[in-house]
């Protein structure tokens, strides 16, 4: 049992990681792709407003991962031991995949990565009887599933508004083009820790929603109140430390992406695409979806792009992103079911 607690506690830790290098570099590319910021800056501020997004508002979602796609309680007053493998499978699972889109440049969502993760842990469970197929929230994976589509389409018409109420009334009147963006800089600046704050608050449930869940069922942590058992704050605080390391270490790869691979971006658009971005993923936060900032902010570049024009927006890159995000869920699900098995042969 002590093997195992070490075991999904490195797993959430590796899954914080990769959520930093990928998830939270993507939140802050724009900054960097704008000369707005530096790396060493974008660090910073996350390693600050990302940490206080996790630790004071990142409870709900967590919530909604640890419980709120398969039943866990019902599995784990007869099974325990299943849960705490599931969530270890859900986890690596995940964590795996988002490892390997890092490396190829591409932001997937690590939203979609832990809820398939999840669900394929659900569907082995219910395959082997332990619950049935019904048991499995579907209307609330259905709400999850609506939330990933309708996130990149609001943070493309909200960025497009913000971007072209900008040029209307500023850049398009100015008689000086570079002085407006200059005075946008420090204006991004606020708006990059909004979406650090922002993302936090939402993307750390992705690595401490499965810990949280296992924890829990092996007695570690949880408190039961009248709403369900509380995630500890020292929970909530490993995976903000462990996403802030990750962007710090890993996180340039997906920064150039975003930053400038997918159209050209200035201080107005940066600060037009952050905010439109922030907004969207904190409003759902509050609603206790798990949203795809990914998606959101991609939808977001991709609207004060298209406010240049079709011509100002890469397809390519564009095209690319969208097939690892179709991707993204059915291979986390199967790989999430082969590694469960796997560790059920092993240790049970």
């Amino acid at each position: 049992m002590d093997l195992l607690v070490i075991a999904i506690i490195l797993a959430g830790l590796y899954m914080a990681w990769n959520i930093g290098a990928n998830d939270l570099a993507n939140a802050m590319g724009t900054s960097v792709g704008t000369g707005a910021l530096t790396i060493k800056q974008v660090i910073v501020i996350a390693a600050v407003f990302e940490f206080l997004g996790a630790v004071f508002f990142g409870k709900r979602v967590t919530s909604t991962i640890a419980k709120g796609i398969v039943p866990i309680d019902m599995i784990s007053r007869v099974h325990p031991d299943i849960v705490v493998l599931g969530m270890l499978a859900a986890i690596l699972a995940a964590s795996f995949w988002i490892t390997l889109a890092t490396f190829y440049n591409l932001p997937v969502s690590t939203s979609h990565s832990i809820v398939g993760s999840v669900l394929g842990f659900g569907l082995i469970a219910a395959y082997k009887g332990i619950i049935s197929f019904s048991d499995i929230h579907w209307s609330a994976l259905l709400k999850i599933v609506a939330s990933w589509f309708i996130s990149p389409v609001f943070g493309a018409i909200f960025a497009f508004l913000i971007f072209s109420i900008i040029r209307n009334l500023y850049l398009h009147r100015a008689s000086d083009m570079p002085g407006v963006e200059k005075k946008f800089i420090f204006l991004q600046l606020i708006t990059a820790c909004y979406i650090a704050f922002a993302h936090g608050s939402n993307d750390v449930a992705n690595a401490v929603g499965p810990l949280s869940a296992a924890l829990n069922v092996m007695k570690i942590t949880g408190t039961v109140t009248g709403t369900g058992t509380e995630v500890p704050i020292w929970v909530l605080v490993m995976g903000g430390l462990g996403m802030v390391i990750g962007m710090a270490t890993w996180g340039y790869k997906v920064v150039e992406t975003i930053g400038s691979k997918i159209t050209e971006l200035t201080p107005t658009r940066g600060f037009s695409a952050q905010f439109a971005t922030a907004s969207v993923v904190l409003l759902h936060s509050y609603s206790s979806l798990p949203i795809s900032t990914t998606h959101t902010l991609v939808g977001s570049v991709i609207g004060v792009g298209l406010a240049g024009g079709l011509a100002a927006v890469d397809l390519g890159v564009i095209w690319r992103i969208i097939s690892s995000w179709i991707a993204t869920v059915p291979i986390a699900a199967l790989t999430s079911a082969i590694i469960f098995v796997g560790l059920e042969v092993i240790l049970l």
